[in-house]
């Protein structure tokens, strides 16, 4: 019965002991992203596989277009870069209820821009008004019908982020394409 009496005694001290002890509290989870932060991290994504590949293309070859095989009246590489370029400023420009700020040029983007550089130049600063029209989507908008950029029907911010998206990573296929068929792996694919 002593014996009985020391164990409880020692399990209600330790019981006691341990209730008191100090407990490190459990950091707080992290705030789930926004549906604007979620498709801003797709067009990073975007953005660090695009501008690098359109880098990668040396000046003298910025106007290649295949011509072997099924490739009649394809856009030069140049043409698919402003191409998503002004896309990319449509779309931002639609979802931010705006004017694009830039020429948006023909399909191809503005023909005025002919050289490397400047067609570059124009490609960073369409990143850069994509990202702030993604920060104008909301969850109270991104679902709501706006009219298409493009001027024929109805869309929605959601639609038109998605579709930037998309749409770019189609045409860096086609660039990847470009670059390898003139000897160039694509920064994204080259091992580190």
């Amino acid at each position: 019965m002593a014996i009985s009496r020391i164990a409880f005694a020692l399990a209600l001290a330790s019981g006691l002991a341990s209730a008191q002890a100090p407990t490190t509290p459990k950091p707080a989870a992290a705030p789930a992203p926004t549906t604007s932060q979620v498709l801003d991290r797709q067009l990073s994504n975007l953005e660090r596989e695009f501008v690098p590949a359109a880098e990668a293309m040396p000046e003298e070859k910025f106007n290649f277009a295949p011509t072997n095989g099924e490739f009649k009246g394809v856009k030069t590489f140049a043409e698919q870069v402003r191409h998503i370029a002004s896309a990319n400023y449509m779309f931002a420009a639609g979802i931010a209820g705006e004017k694009a700020p830039a020429d948006l040029g023909g399909e191809n983007g503005p023909e005025a821009l002919k050289t490397k550089a400047e067609i570059i130049t124009y490609l960073k600063a369409s990143f850069t008004y994509a990202h702030k029209g993604f920060a104008a989507l909301t969850e109270a908008n991104a679902t709501a019908s706006i009219p298409t950029p493009w001027g024929q029907g109805t869309t929605t911010r959601l639609a038109l982020a998605t579709l930037t998206v998309a749409h770019g990573f189609d045409h860096y296929g086609q660039m990847a394409v470009y670059l390898r068929m003139n000897g160039i792996i694509p920064p994204a694919s080259r091992k580190p």
